[in-house]
């Protein structure tokens, strides 16, 4: 039985007609740029997952540059970020000329351990980008203290964590803002990029909306020195076609992680937590352990089933952050974790065959 790691296919053809009959409706009136589609499609994202509002943004890269740029960070400035995770999490601090100061994760989650951020701190630290990664919130208690008791300003990078809660509060809403991705892989994905903002903060989300727009609240009147950010018709359409899906899709993946999680009985296979105190995964990845990660690996190739290495090289151990100095094992869990990691299939349209598949040959390897 053949299991693909991902197959986009599937979920694009069961909302086919609906997906372009909203193209269509984009194409004919001219909505390319913002507009009603990007409108109606932030009002509803912001309604159903509990957000007072939304912009849409051109990628989920776009949000981590605008919150870099709201928060002042600039040269001289540090901002502690973890090194497992997708690089555009720390592109927004490098972009504005400030340092990404790297702290290791906890063992057990892959998440930003709290216990390790004030050894980082220094008196040029000016805020902190939590990673709600894989889909599992982060500890977002234990950061907002530190930051509260430090003057921080935090991010939170939601890309891998659309619908996901903190206590009841929806992620991004904890922080002083929260940045999404709907790249076509994401949980909620675009048929191409795409990105959102939130901020329960309304002077912050203000200035995004200006940012957002070449710095303008007015045609040809520039308050600020802005981007190009803006979402585009298309986009908004097709995630306004999804969005209704999502609660669904999530509720497939969580069922799929459950069956893994009581099926999988291999000794040597460490598996993912998908709850902890501060909330519960909706499951972007479902990442196991395995000290012979690459003979596992092949051995499920052998059996047809696809898997990913996510993330196979730490940020700190990045070429691009070569000059930051960071040697090897100066972060031992992230290191670990790149070196043992591997993620298998949890697409909401697997099959409970597949799923059964996945786990035979997992526990006989």
């Amino acid at each position: 039985m053949k299991v693909p790691f991902l197959d986009l296919s599937l979920q694009h053809r069961a909302i086919r007609e609906q997906a372009l009959a909203a193209l269509a409706a984009t194409y004919d009136a001219t909505r390319f740029c913002l507009g009603k589609d990007v409108e109606d499609f932030e009002a509803a994202f912001a309604k159903t997952l509990g957000y007072p509002r939304a912009l849409g943004l051109n990628s989920g890269t776009s949000p981590l540059h605008m919150a870099a740029a709201l928060a002042g960070w600039g040269p001289g400035d540090e901002v502690i970020a973890p090194p497992f995770t997708f690089i555009s999490t720390v592109w927004g601090i490098s972009y504005v000329g400030a340092t990404p100061v790297f702290v290791d994760i906890d063992e057990a989650t892959f998440l930003l351990d709290p216990a390790k951020i004030e050894a980082a701190i220094t008196p040029r630290t000016k805020g902190i980008v939590a990673v709600h990664l894989f889909g599992l919130p982060a500890p977002m208690e234990a950061i907002l203290a530190i930051a509260k008791k430090h003057g921080l300003f935090v991010v939170e990078d939601c890309a891998q964590a659309v619908g996901a809660t903190c206590g009841g509060t929806p992620v991004g809403l904890l922080g002083d803002c929260g940045t999404f991705s709907f790249y076509p892989t994401k949980n909620l994905g675009g048929c191409g990029e795409g990105g959102a903002f939130v901020s329960r903060r309304e002077e912050i989300f203000e200035k995004a909306k200006l940012l957002r727009v070449h710095g303008s609240g007015r045609r040809y009147y520039h308050d600020h020195v802005g981007f190009n950010f803006r979402m585009d018709g298309f986009q908004g359409a097709l995630l306004g076609v999804k969005l209704p899906h999502l609660a669904g899709w999530t509720a497939r993946r969580r069922e799929i992680a459950n069956r893994y999680l009581a099926g999988i009985k291999h000794p040597d296979v460490r598996l993912p937590v998908g709850q902890t105190t501060d909330g519960e995964s909706v499951w972007h990845q479902f990442t196991i352990r395995h000290p012979r990660r690459d003979a596992l690996r092949e051995h499920l190739a052998k059996h047809d089933v696809g898997t990913d290495l996510i993330y196979p090289v730490p940020l700190h151990r990045q070429a691009c952050y070569a000059s930051l100095g960071y040697a090897e094992g100066s972060m031992p869990v992230a290191e670990r974790a790149c070196a043992t990691v591997l993620s298998l299939p949890i697409f909401p349209e697997l099959t409970d065959a597949q799923v059964e598949h996945v786990i035979a040959s997992v526990n006989a390897f």
